[in-house]
């Protein structure tokens, strides 16, 4: 069972929209702190990447969670339990890194492992900030129809 929403009513299309700009605008602060520290470049160069990295994050998040929401209508076990939100962090984060990486090696002129050693501790602040995000998001506005028992 879970709680009620503290802000019910949100839907379809505008859920989707206030989830991806909520989580991209926090995200690109994180993002540009963490290549900072991890790149030894300045708040400007390592913002402009985290921008870039966040437009691409959006694309891939709209398809993926359209993708995974899709899937999930499909399940016969209602709801997003720790296993389905672990599951769907790490293809959300798997996935961005596979798009990620090149972006890195060429962004800071680093080397392939470079860039991923760099993503890796990208993707670990992720992995949690995404788990995080997703349950803050649902706790406030409630979870999608795909989630909910009944029908949608």
């Amino acid at each position: 069972m879970h709680s009620p929403a503290l802000i019910p009513g949100l839907y379809g299309l505008r859920r989707r929209v206030v989830y991806v700009t909520l989580y991209e605008l926090l995200a690109i602060v994180a993002a540009t702190i963490g290549l900072m520290c991890l790149s030894n470049q300045s708040v400007g160069h390592s913002g402009v990447v985290a921008v870039l990295a966040s437009a691409i994050a959006v694309l891939w998040n709209v398809l993926f969670n359209t993708l995974f929401e899709r899937w999930e209508a499909r399940q016969t076990v209602r709801g997003r339990s720790l296993r389905r939100r672990m599951a769907h962090a790490i293809g959300f984060e798997g996935g961005l890194a596979l798009i990620l990486i090149p972006v890195f090696a060429w962004w800071f002129n680093v080397s392939l492992w470079q860039a991923l050693v760099m993503d890796f501790w990208m993707v670990l602040f992720f992995l949690l900030y995404t788990f995080g995000f997703n349950w803050a998001f649902d706790r406030i506005f409630g979870l999608p129809a795909s989630a909910c028992a009944g029908p949608t």
